[in-house]
């Protein structure tokens, strides 16, 4: 599966990484999917709702969850995974992320180092649940 993001998704994903830093942003990625592409039209920004350290940890409330997938419906998209940073660390699923995934969604993982955002994957829950297995991830340049 390959996971396609339009350019203002790509835009707004950096720049939430980069703005929240030193602490985990968060927020989802909403689009179609389209034969064996999902492609990301918009990413929305949700405030990380994790009480203990947000610098390592991030968890989306469940009425900011609800309202993503009534945004989603009411234009026509679909909600297709979540996006996250990891300040100072490696764009790579934690046991943490491992643990709080969804099946059948993407998640898009930014590392941020001193503000700014390098390194970007995708994953994608496996379907026995103990593992990440990683998605290919196409970025659309600007038009």
């Amino acid at each position: 599966m390959r996971v396609v993001v339009e350019a203002p998704a790509g835009r707004t994903i950096r720049e939430h990484a980069a703005s929240a830093y030193p602490q985990e942003c968060c927020g989802a990625l909403v689009g179609r999917a389209s034969g064996e592409s999902r492609v990301v039209a918009a990413a929305w920004p949700v405030e990380n709702a994790s009480e203990v350290d947000r610098t390592h940890r991030y968890a989306i409330a469940p009425s900011s969850y609800l309202e993503v997938e009534r945004r989603a419906n009411a234009q026509g998209l679909t909600l297709l995974g979540f996006y996250h940073s990891h300040p100072d660390a490696p764009a790579r699923p934690s046991e943490r992320d491992l643990l709080q995934a969804l099946p059948r969604v993407d998640y898009i993982i930014v590392s941020v180092v001193r503000a700014t955002p390098s390194d970007i994957t995708c994953w994608r829950l496996r379907d026995d649940r103990v593992a990440f297995a990683p998605e290919e991830i196409e970025w659309r340049p600007e038009s």
